[in-house]
């Protein structure tokens, strides 16, 4: 008898083998954002397979994967069927997209605008549970020579060194800097605080001909430019 062998069918496979045969036959980018999670999860719960699970963990997070990304270790094993191993597979996932975008240029970046500033910025401070702070050190034709995180704090904020700042804008021969820090609760309203540290910077750097040269506060998605608001 002639043995013959047959193509499976995406739908005559098992539920979590579905987005795996679907990446192989039509390319990852024909993926929903669940079967991405449900590739990595690789399988489900009693009740769920791991596309129902993906579905839920998403739909819990508003459907939102920036939302999902924020999640922490604890959080995701808070979920059915998500161990240990299966949370450090997610978190490492995301956080290989972060590093990604965060991957240096061959050549140095212009700082244009605001929003050119909130590109290279945005890779270090969405997502982030705590608030951070990062300087760009620019040149005289407003190239990025270094990126710099100075300080990382809690939930309610970071401390910011007038003095740590000036340092490294003088041991990078900096002419500018855009200074940066994030906002965990997703929204960027500056604070009293914000609007005075922004000050306080602005006129030490003056005493080292450095031009601070925005202020941003990026939230979820979105910031805040201090140049473009008219607040510097």
């Amino acid at each position: 008898m002639e043995e013959t062998t047959k193509h499976l069918n995406i739908k005559a496979l098992a539920e979590d083998d579905r987005p795996r045969e679907k990446l192989l036959n039509f390319g990852r980018q024909a993926l929903s954002d669940s079967e991405l999670i449900a590739i990595v999860l690789g399988s489900g719960n009693r009740t769920e397979s791991a596309v129902q699970l993906a579905q839920r963990m998403l739909s819990d997070h508003q459907n939102n994967i920036n939302q999902l990304a924020k999640l922490s270790l604890t959080e995701l094993r808070k979920y059915r069927g998500v161990g240990i191993v299966k949370a450090i597979n997610i978190a490492a996932a995301f956080e290989l997209g972060r590093r990604r975008n965060q991957s240096d240029s061959l050549d140095k970046i212009k700082i244009t605008s605001s929003f050119v500033a909130y590109q290279i910025l945005q890779k270090y401070l969405s997502d982030l549970p705590h608030e951070e702070f990062w300087i760009l050190v620019l040149d005289r034709a407003n190239q990025v020579i270094k990126e710099v995180c100075l300080s990382k704090g809690g939930i309610a904020g970071t401390v910011i060194d007038t003095r740590m700042v000036c340092r490294i804008a003088i041991e990078h021969h900096a002419s500018g800097i855009v200074i940066a820090h994030n906002h965990p609760s997703g929204e960027t309203v500056a604070s009293q605080q914000d609007i005075s540290i922004t000050k306080k910077l602005k006129e030490a750097l003056l005493l080292f001909e450095v031009s601070l040269v925005d202020h941003l506060i990026i939230g979820d998605q979105k910031y805040l430019s201090f140049l473009d608001n008219n607040m510097l």
